[in-house]
């Protein structure tokens, strides 16, 4: 079967498309936004660098692209070639049997018009964090979901929520099942990293401060914490911060290491999860967060928001971890942080816990299966 990919280069499109590194399919990908490749070894054809101008650039366009996006996207097909022309050559010449775009609003919306000229083409689309819970509320994307949603045959999602959300929103296709959004995790490159939880002594924060991350709130939930921090030998590193969130820690002098956007690199990170003791993230909007699954798998004991109560499908409050119910309120997560750093025992019974989901529901082999009968199920479904 031929599959062409449509993402963004994107560690979580590589990931899940090496899961079909041994099979006898034939792989395409195409770089919807043109911005770079996969770095995979797999055998796999990229098509990238294709974005040319129809006209010279015009004075003004830039302040048209960021002010006036309605206006400026009705004049693109003058200006340049659009990714809905360039696949609609890709399909011209690759031919392929199944189409498989990831995430939403860059990757689906873009090829839309042209996956609506060939209904014949089957249409996989993998849900990736806000893509249906932020988006379906806002009016000017709503219409632009439905249409993907009407379009596609086949819908991939990393949490049950998006999926429900896509059948109240008109979804009448197949749902290809639960699966993490990047596949499974190689368990053994994780092992070597993992510490014994005894002795465990870092909180872990994830630092992101924008329209939906609330990284600061959690920064000022353990600003609260001061005393019971120091005196309980814990200490605080905070990774992936936005500005707001650096500027903060350094405004209110906080004994926090601090680890920008950039800051790490992913092997870093996951070496930080596996010796510590408490993981936070924090946001009005998510997917199933791959940082969470992350540190399950780890050993970090999770204390994590629950919008859309997305993160109670793998956390169960008080058993291998905490839910945030409020990202907004640093009083009440500072009660959630101050329960378990007073309490080891709960993060030595959440950590048996979470290795058992690692293994049961996060393993990369367990995932692969779901993969590739995923991929065989629309190949039955082509010859039928």
């Amino acid at each position: 079967m031929r599959i062409l990919f449509v993402s963004m280069p994107s560690l979580h499109a590589v990931r899940w498309i090496e899961n079909l590194k041994e099979s006898d399919h034939e792989l395409y990908w195409f770089d919807v936004l043109g911005k770079g490749k996969l770095s995979t070894k797999i055998g796999l054809k990229q098509i990238t660098g294709w974005k040319k101008r129809k006209l010279p650039y015009i004075k003004g366009e830039y302040f048209l692209q960021r002010k006036l996006p309605i206006l400026y996207n009705s004049l693109q097909p003058f200006l340049e070639i659009t990714a809905n022309e360039k696949l609609e050559q890709l399909l011209r010449e690759i031919q392929p049997d199944v189409v498989h775009s990831f995430e939403m609003q860059s990757c689906s919306y873009p090829i839309l018009k042209t996956m609506q000229k060939y209904p014949e083409i089957k249409w996989l689309y993998s849900c990736w964090g806000s893509d249906l819970f932020y988006y379906h509320n806002k009016a000017k994307h709503l219409p632009k979901i439905k249409a993907v949603l009407n379009r596609i045959q086949y819908l991939h999602t990393d949490c049950k929520r998006d999926y429900n959300i896509a059948q109240s929103l008109g979804f009448i296709g197949k749902h290809t099942g639960v699966i993490p959004g990047g596949g499974g995790f190689h368990m053994e490159q994780f092992s070597p990293f993992i510490h014994a939880v005894p002795g465990r002594k870092i909180i872990l924060v994830k630092g992101y401060q924008h329209h939906v991350g609330r990284g600061l709130v959690l920064v000022k939930a353990l600003q609260l914490l001061q005393t019971e921090i120091r005196n309980l030998g814990f200490e605080v590193v905070v990774f992936g911060a936005h500005l707001l969130v650096v500027d903060y820690i350094k405004k209110n002098e906080l004994p926090y290491q601090v680890y920008d956007r950039h800051g790490l690199t992913h092997q870093e990170l996951l070496q930080l999860m596996g010796k510590s003791a408490v993981y936070l993230g924090n946001s009005l909007s998510d997917g199933m967060p791959n940082t969470l699954l992350e540190a399950i798998i780890m050993g970090a004991f999770p204390i994590q928001s629950n919008p859309g109560k997305v993160t109670a499908e793998i956390i169960t409050h008080e058993v291998n971890g905490l839910l945030i119910e409020n990202p907004n309120d640093e009083n009440a997560i500072s009660k959630q942080i101050l329960k378990v750093i007073e309490h080891p025992k709960l993060v030595q019974k959440a950590f048996k816990v979470n290795q058992k989901i690692a293994k049961e529901q996060l393993d990369y082999k367990v995932n692969q299966q779901k993969i590739l009968a995923l991929y065989h199920q629309i190949e039955n479904d082509i010859c039928a």
